[in-house]
């Protein structure tokens, strides 16, 4: 039974361990990349009896909460001066060719709020379905469909040079988020 059990672990691991590790890569520093793709299965391994059948999404989101836990202990607080030097020196330059176009959208992504950031690198960077991407954030589809919207508008403001304090003070048309969504 624990041969088996094993077995199934290592083509667990073997399926998926590219994809977890390509999720932390972009995400934090390449140092930390093996430590966060070992917490991640060590989680998997103890719960592996609640892995569902479609895995990835699942252990994406483990790899997410590993990622903002290790966040949470490095306790990085910046300063508001830090912050508004960092905005203007991140203002997205003018585009003049393919390069450009990726720094710029590069840029504009790291002024987005974090859940809005992270749903528009699932779903562009990892290729994830929207209902992935749900089970990924621990959200419904419904509140994706918010976050998305509001991701996708506030990018396109900020890229046409919106000053990104003022787009996160707009009105979102009438949406509101719930609790669940903060």
């Amino acid at each position: 039974m624990h041969d088996e059990r094993r077995k199934r672990f290592e083509g667990l691991f073997r399926s998926h361990a590219d994809a977890v590790r390509g999720y932390a890569l972009r995400r934090t520093s390449p140092d930390d990349v093996d430590d966060v793709v070992a917490e991640t299965f060590l989680i998997a391994w103890r719960r592996f009896d609640d892995i569902p059948a479609n895995a990835g999404p699942w252990l994406l989101g483990v790899a997410r909460r590993v990622l903002s836990n290790r966040r949470r202990s490095d306790n990085r607080v910046v300063s508001l001066s830090d912050r508004l030097a960092e905005r203007e020196r991140r203002r997205p330059p003018m585009v003049t060719d393919d390069t450009d176009l990726r720094l710029t959208i590069e840029a504009a992504l790291e002024q987005l709020p974090d859940k809005e950031r992270e749903t528009l690198r699932l779903l562009a960077w990892d290729g994830l379905s929207t209902a992935d991407v749900a089970v990924v954030l621990g959200c419904t589809r419904a509140t994706l469909a918010v976050r998305m919207h509001r991701a996708r508008r506030r990018l396109a403001q900020i890229i046409d040079g919106a000053d990104p304090a003022e787009v996160a003070e707009r009105p979102s048309w009438g949406i509101t988020e719930t609790a669940e969504e903060r």
